[in-house]
């Protein structure tokens, strides 16, 4: 019973903080640029909205990512224009993004699909399931270590191995190639990059370029693996978290997955604590057991963000010539 109760935790610690990874990964991309993104939430939730609409009219699971990656990097090439080429703040930039996204999909969903702004159930086809589900189920039978390689680790859709793999991509990215440095130096002191000749605009362009895909497949996570629709505020602060975890991270790749894998097992242990009482205590209130995570954001933003070493230009418009 407990190697199962321990399985059914890793599992779901793995599919909540998947978006969290996703979206604390393209944050990852766009600050070390130096480019303040508070915009992460809008993004996530465009990118939702995009799979949801996409995925019920389409009955494509295909065309439901493509149509969300679009969806934030749109909303990433519009922070772009104002904060890259026209020097706007990129805080206010950021929070404009959250209310435009939070407003254009509530109408967009009610115009479209009238209703209270969620789009239709989604086709059991266009949903992401299990990747091996018969190894994983073949796994089930091993003693001791079973359940949690089948329940556990095999049992996960595609984009849950995919953001596990996309932590490493972005890591050898940034320190192993040449494009990170340069992508690093321009969040550190962009007149270097000036300097030596290349073009400012066009390396924190193509990071927001990128890091409107990450919040867009983030989106869709949730729309495609864990819920069957989109509903207006259904990212519920899932950016802001994945912000925090990035701050606790250091902006370094690996630390930051650390983090978004707290914030998952937290989530994952609320759901089982809900209707449990505790002797003492009685029964914990779902709304307590649900604060958790948000809870550990405040707590994490309070103690680490004095702390943390943010990339010397993050926030800062350049004033150069390229």
């Amino acid at each position: 019973m407990n190697e199962e109760l321990i399985a059914a935790v890793l599992g779901s610690t793995l599919r909540v903080a998947t978006p969290l990874i996703l979206c604390a990964l393209a944050g990852l991309l766009a600050e070390g640029a130096g480019v303040a993104d508070i915009g992460l939430e809008g993004k996530m939730l465009s990118g939702a909205f995009a799979a949801g609409a996409v995925g019920a009219t389409s009955g494509s699971v295909t065309l439901a990512l493509l149509a969300a990656m679009s969806a934030g990097v749109l909303l990433s090439w519009l922070q772009a224009f104002a904060c890259v080429s026209h020097r706007g703040d990129q805080i206010v930039c950021g929070f404009a993004i959250n209310l435009i996204a939070g407003g254009l999909t509530a109408v967009l969903g009610v115009a479209w699909f009238h209703g209270g702004g969620e789009t239709p159930q989604l086709a059991d086809s266009v949903r992401l399931h299990a990747l091996w589900p018969h190894a994983a189920e073949a796994c089930r039978r091993v003693p001791l270590i079973g359940a949690l390689l089948g329940e556990g680790l095999l049992s996960q859709h595609a984009l849950v191995y995919a953001a596990l793999v996309l932590v490493g991509a972005v890591w050898w990215l940034l320190h192993r190639t040449r494009f990170g440095l340069r992508l690093r130096a321009v969040g550190e002191n962009p007149a270097v990059i000036d300097a030596a000749g290349l073009s400012v605009k066009r390396l924190r362009y193509t990071a927001l370029t990128l890091n409107g895909m990450l919040c867009g497949l983030a989106g869709s996570d949730l729309v495609l693996a864990q819920s069957t629709s989109f509903s207006p505020a259904m990212t519920a602060g899932r950016g802001f978290m994945a912000l925090a975890a990035l701050i606790f991270g250091q902006w370094r790749p690996v630390p930051t997955l650390g983090a978004c894998l707290l914030f998952g097992f937290l989530d994952a242990v609320a759901i089982r604590l809900q209707g449990i009482s505790i002797p003492g205590l009685g029964e914990i209130p779902v709304q307590a057991i649900q604060a958790l995570p948000y809870l550990l954001t405040v707590i994490l933003l309070a103690a680490f963000f004095r702390q943390s070493s943010a990339p010397a230009a993050l926030g800062k418009p350049y004033v150069g010539g390229r």
